[in-house]
């Protein structure tokens, strides 16, 4: 189980941002915090809302220093129709081989819905050396995190 005080996993996967490219996590840390925003899918109601409100409070999140990823087991391809119905313009990290979500434990299952496999809702804030200085999940997908506090959180690791 990943916590806080840990390393961040190391990970390559497609980030969608204006495009597709390959995104890997060492080579993104640097003095600044990282925001990695685990939601289980783009285009349901609850992730939207969560990762429009990520959208909202960018400002915090850059006054701060912080860069926020979205990160599903979404394709790029999708994420980036995501990212543009709802004017998201930071970054989504695109989990479909499920690595990612498996090396932060964050997988879960929609077992009534036959859906194996998708991220938990999950927030880890990361300082420039990778370490996990804030964590926080929820095995109920329909409650969403303390914004303000996921904010202060990236401010502290600054």
């Amino acid at each position: 189980m990943v916590d806080e005080g840990d390393e961040a996993p190391d990970f390559t996967a497609p980030l969608a941002h204006d495009g597709v490219e390959p995104f890997t996590l060492s080579e993104n840390l640097g003095d600044d915090p990282v925001v990695l925003a685990f939601f289980p899918g783009a285009f349901t109601s609850v992730c939207t809302s969560e990762m429009a409100t990520f959208q909202e409070e960018l400002d915090a999140f850059e006054e701060a220093g912080a860069t926020v990823y979205g990160i599903s087991v979404d394709s790029p391809f999708s994420l980036n129709e995501f990212r543009e119905q709802e004017g998201i313009e930071y970054g989504m990290i695109s989990d479909t081989n499920k690595e990612v979500i498996d090396a932060y434990d964050v997988r879960m299952d929609f077992a009534d819905m036959g859906y194996e496999g998708v991220a938990k809702r999950a927030i880890f804030v990361l300082d420039g050396d990778g370490e996990i200085t804030y964590k926080w999940e929820s095995d109920d997908p329909g409650v969403e995190p303390d914004y303000a506090e996921v904010a202060e959180a990236a401010s502290a690791a600054a």
